[in-house]
């Protein structure tokens, strides 16, 4: 969530601050800068006595507000050849743009990254995965390639592995959620439904793999590409991921949602051939389990 304001007169940012967040204190408001969640014209400003101009944006966001350095440090790329590049996203970025965020997107960093080698370097997503989720997600680089993956995606997929960290402790320690997913149109929530007509199918296999008193590491490999999938199944048995704010309490010492895809298996369109790209579990998730 972000909050934007335009400047309307000359005047330093910290008392811009304290007349549009009356609610937080001086002391509040520093932190905030401080905490590089402010930014000024789309760039990140900490300083309280910089001087802010009419016509000037102002955003302030909820989280902590990675630069373009954080960003490029974390993306790290998992293979690459002439026609695509495979990498594994962090957590807290989204895969392409939206109508609210434009460039700090997976996809901008990568476009940026290859026409760094070449101004006329192109690409393409082919598949995406949810902003609060990390993990593989592969580009093309050229619109051939992206169709070929695209358009082939449910017959080529062979297996999709996700790691994640759930609250408390599942009855069944290996097992298949089957359920019919809906979304509401106005909320963007993804729910299950009896109604198979309406509903999509959405099968989903986990095993529990390490457990404590309060959390439940779980390996999952999903049948079916939908929307929310997994967070839905998890909730919907009881143990809604940790971090989870949309299907769970969002509450998680880790700061951030502890669902990461570290495997994708799938037969190469262009071969033919088996082809398997992995991660790493996050550094993160073991601190909880």
């Amino acid at each position: 969530m972000k909050r934007e304001y335009i400047v309307s007169t000359k005047e330093e940012l910290l008392s811009f601050l304290r007349t549009n967040l009356t609610s937080k204190s001086k002391n509040n408001l520093k932190s905030l800068l401080a905490k590089e969640m402010v930014l000024v014209n789309g760039k990140v400003q900490t300083k309280f006595n910089f001087i802010l101009f009419k016509g000037d944006k102002v955003e302030i966001r909820d989280t902590k507000i990675k630069t373009d350095n954080n960003y490029k440090k974390e993306i790290k790329i998992i293979y690459e050849d002439d026609d695509i590049i495979v990498v594994n996203k962090p957590c807290g970025l989204l895969s392409i743009a939206t109508s609210k965020e434009k460039e700090y997107t997976l996809y901008h960093f990568i476009s940026t990254h290859l026409k760094e080698r070449n101004k006329n370097n192109k690409v393409f997503i082919i598949h995406r995965l949810d902003k609060d989720t990390s993990g593989i997600v592969i580009f093309a680089k050229n619109q051939k390639t992206k169709n070929l993956f695209q358009n082939n995606w449910d017959k080529i997929i062979r297996g999709r592995y996700y790691y994640a960290v759930v609250n408390g402790s599942l009855k069944e320690k290996e097992g298949t959620i089957k359920e019919y997913l809906i979304e509401n149109d106005k909320t963007y929530m993804v729910y299950s439904t009896n109604n198979k007509k309406e509903g999509k199918l959405a099968i989903t296999d986990y095993k529990v793999i390490k457990e404590n008193n309060n959390y439940s590491l779980l390996d999952i490999n999903i049948k079916t590409g939908r929307k929310n999938q997994i967070r839905v199944a998890l909730k919907d048995i009881g143990n809604p991921i940790v971090g989870d704010k949309k299907y769970g309490d969002g509450k998680s010492s880790i700061n951030r949602m502890a669902l990461h895809q570290y495997k994708l298996e799938l037969m190469d369109p262009r071969t033919n051939k088996f082809i398997r790209f992995k991660t790493d579990m996050p550094i993160t998730f073991k601190k909880l389990i």
